[in-house]
């Protein structure tokens, strides 16, 4: 194993308060044509009750507070909707990195990082989308930020198609003890889905959200450090790897 570390839905319904405004407004003038026309026809003698429509103007106008309260309500929101997908567009081209197991095999590469809390022997085991081991191999590692790239060779040589693969770690320290190994995927993102309610990043066939992204690096520009790992299978199904322990 060649090794070294790497630097670093809901749907809701609402009401649009521009129609809801223009209801009101209509409702206002008839409620007020009709009160005038009451108050022009009432009998001197017995008036009518100031109070009440008093109390009904003031419901009236809470009423219309409330709807102009909603729709600036509504211009901040769709604000925010639209910076998020201002600042999701500005993602694509970019290498982007999040937690996860799975990532996409395409051009002879798939890319994995993982992190150890400390030195271990380590195990990585990849399988296809219907749960199939296709590829292993262990190493010693140190601890740090690991990347793993399979070239998509399996286990016995054999290359095997794109699409996604899961990686999962087995990582045991000299003494036998079992240490957690935090996994993360990494790719070039392609597009932005602006479907949902949220802006998510397009991954290869995986989506992102935004709050799962951890690192954004230029493409040209990769990540490196003390440990790269590569995966190739053989015939024999063992795989060969040297690591390096610099950083640059």
């Amino acid at each position: 194993m060649t090794v070294s570390s790497v630097s670093g839905s809901s749907t809701s319904s609402s009401s649009d308060p521009t129609d809801s405004a223009s209801a009101l407004s209509g409702n206002y003038d008839t409620f007020l044509n009709l009160l005038t026309t009451q108050l022009q026809n009432q009998d001197p003698l017995d008036p009518m009750d100031t109070n009440q429509f008093t109390s009904q103007l003031v419901q009236f106008s809470s009423v219309e507070q409330e709807i102009q309260s909603n729709s600036y309500l509504q211009t901040l929101v769709q604000s925010s909707q639209n910076s998020s997908a201002n600042a999701a567009v500005s993602y694509i081209g970019k290498t982007v990195t999040s937690s996860g197991v799975n990532s996409d095999l395409s051009n002879g590469a798939a890319v994995w990082q993982f992190s150890l809390p400390q030195a271990a022997n380590v195990t990585v085991t990849v399988k296809d989308a219907n749960g199939n081991q296709v590829f292993a191999e262990s190493g010693q590692l140190d601890a740090g930020t690991q990347q793993f790239t399979w070239n998509g060779q399996g286990t016995d040589g054999t290359q095997e198609p794109d699409g996604t693969y899961a990686i999962s770690i087995s990582a045991q320290t000299s003494d036998g003890t079992y240490v957690d190994a935090s996994t993360q995927t990494t790719g070039v993102v392609s597009g932005v889905d602006l479907s949902g309610s949220q802006p998510t990043l397009i991954v290869g066939s995986q989506t992102f959200n935004l709050s799962d992204i951890t690192s954004v690096t230029d493409t040209a520009s990769s990540p490196t450090g003390t440990g790269t790992a590569t995966g190739s299978g053989s015939d024999t199904g063992s795989s060969t790897g040297s690591s390096s322990g610099s950083s640059t």
